[in-house]
């Protein structure tokens, strides 16, 4: 696996942010009317998706960043819940219920496939390796 440099390079996380893309896009339209409440728990957890995979990246350590992947696969389940409730209240027609649920659902198995390959790696992260080093450092000076 190529070393990711910048959280934009995660594949889970530019599919999130298309999601979330296409779900603004939906609401922009009117699609939702006035259930503003409805609007918001969508859109917090559509876009807590990304963020959380961004924020755990850019923690530097192995161990915050598959605490926040889990909690990114956390929203991906909540986002997919209020699909339901919109679906259930007329808001989304089949078509739109199937397309924004299979993309849920492709960023939560790339979320387990990430999370997977961090448990099981030696890497530690950046931040590991910045504390080795001062601890190597102080015990030569």
């Amino acid at each position: 696996m190529a070393t990711i440099k910048h959280f934009e390079d995660i594949i889970s996380w530019q599919k999130a942010r298309e999601l979330n893309k296409m779900l603004g896009e939906l609401i922009d339209s009117g699609k939702f009317k006035y259930n503003y409440k409805l609007i918001a728990q969508i859109e917090s957890s559509c876009g807590s998706i990304m963020d959380n995979i961004a924020e755990g990246f850019e923690r530097s350590g192995n161990r915050e960043f598959l605490q926040f992947l889990y909690i990114s696969k956390g929203s991906c389940g909540e986002f997919r819940s209020q699909l339901y409730r919109a679906f259930d209240r007329n808001l989304l027609t089949q078509e739109e219920f199937d397309i924004f649920y299979a993309r849920a659902m492709e960023i939560i198995v790339m979320l387990q496939g990430l999370i997977d390959y961090l448990e099981s790696s030696d890497l530690k992260g950046v931040k590991l390796k910045k504390q080795k080093l001062s601890v190597a450092q102080l015990v030569n000076t």
